[in-house]
């Protein structure tokens, strides 16, 4: 019973282990909103006609690196999902610049 009784306590904020546990989900979730982002402007960039193919193909290697960074998140890799999180970004950036 007593197993019980510590599941229904508040979680500790300072354990080192649920702090570790936001950082990966915090990692998944951005990684996969802005994948998700990235896709539907690499697709609304190739249906538009004005904008080049540079901006469209910028947009979507963007997503496919917050995709990753999204997959490293979920395996525990929260560093690097940070670090190809900003890459992604800043490969969208610059798609954008194209546009």
């Amino acid at each position: 019973m007593e197993d019980a009784e510590e599941l229904d306590e508040p979680d500790d904020p300072d354990d080192p282990a649920e702090d570790a546990r936001r950082a990966r989900w915090s990692a998944v979730g951005t990684g996969a909103v802005l994948a998700l982002a990235g896709l539907a402007a690499a697709v609304l960039r190739a249906t538009g006609g004005a904008a080049p193919a540079l901006a469209a193909a910028a947009y979507a290697v963007g997503a496919a690196l917050c995709a990753l960074a999204a997959l490293l998140g979920a395996r525990g890799r929260t560093r690097r999902a940070v670090w190809t999180l900003v890459g992604g970004v800043m490969v969208m950036a610059l798609g954008d610049q194209f546009d």
